[in-house]
């Protein structure tokens, strides 16, 4: 007859397998209730403002919430936001180049900074996460490859500002408990990739901390139709949340020093 322990064993490992078979399950709702994608993500490449001197190059990276997917047009995409304010801030035109990929993970950030290293950019934008949790990614793992990705930017010279894992509670569509453990998932997520930033000279911005009240409290108002993306309000209120530390790392070093991408443009 089995003891105890074995007793504790065998409903312990049940358990696990019908809370794995709910959540599976829950995961093929939250699907069909967002449906598949439909349309793509606006173009919006290009020069913004109209100021003299050296154009200032803004790269964003990351997945679909960099592309923009869900704005309406080029200019609600927060890389496109962005780069508007920046060429406001900074009396100076903003070329910007977008290179995220919908559905990247973090695993998928290298081609994009090689695509991105063409431009030569001065600051460089990532948003990326949401898909490594939605794929069971473990964190520390993804947590070592983006350290990699920012080291490579970093020794570049290019001045990095992390938007951080978004807070996939507040995904309706999303069913309970799995909706719980999406939140929990990208929270700790969010955490360890601040910490990857840092470490490696980096700017995190926590959007799931600063944005995920509002998304949980304005859902109809902060994301797009498919209720998963960002809407255009949603990308405004992340460009608002990501400006400062953009304009920060365009405009000063850690130590009050022009950065070292901006040197020369400066001088010149």
């Amino acid at each position: 007859m089995p003891g105890p322990l074995a007793k504790a064993a065998t409903a312990i490992g049940a358990s696990v397998v019908a809370v794995g078979g709910l959540l599976t399950a829950q995961a093929f709702e939250a699907r069909r209730r967002i449906g598949p994608r439909t349309t793509t993500a606006p173009y919006a490449d290009g020069r913004y403002g109209s100021g003299t001197g050296t154009s200032i190059r803004l790269a964003v990276l990351g997945d679909s919430g960099a592309a923009g997917l869900g704005a309406e047009r080029p200019d609600d995409t927060m890389g496109a936001i962005l780069a508007t304010a920046l060429a406001e801030v900074s009396g100076r035109t903003v070329t910007l180049s977008n290179h995220a990929v919908i559905g990247a993970q973090t695993s998928d950030l290298d081609p994009q900074i090689d695509r991105a290293m063409w431009t030569r950019p001065h600051v460089a934008v990532i948003m990326v996460g949401a898909n490594d949790v939605t794929h069971l990614v473990p964190r520390a793992l993804s947590a070592r490859r983006l350290r990699r990705a920012i080291r490579r930017l970093r020794e570049e010279g290019i001045e990095v500002v992390m938007a951080t894992c978004p807070d996939l509670g507040t995904v309706k569509p999303v069913p309970q408990p799995l909706r719980a453990v999406m939140r929990r998932s990208s929270r700790r997520l969010a955490a360890a990739q601040a910490e990857a930033t840092l470490a490696e000279g980096g700017r995190p911005v926590s959007l799931g901390a600063r944005l995920g009240p509002e998304f949980d409290e304005r859902p109809d108002v902060m994301f797009a139709e498919d209720r998963f993306h960002p809407s255009t309000d949603g990308y405004t209120a992340a460009a608002q949340a990501l400006l400062p530390e953009v304009i920060a790392a365009w405009r000063l070093g850690g130590e009050g020093e022009i950065l070292p991408a901006l040197a020369d443009d400066i001088s010149g």
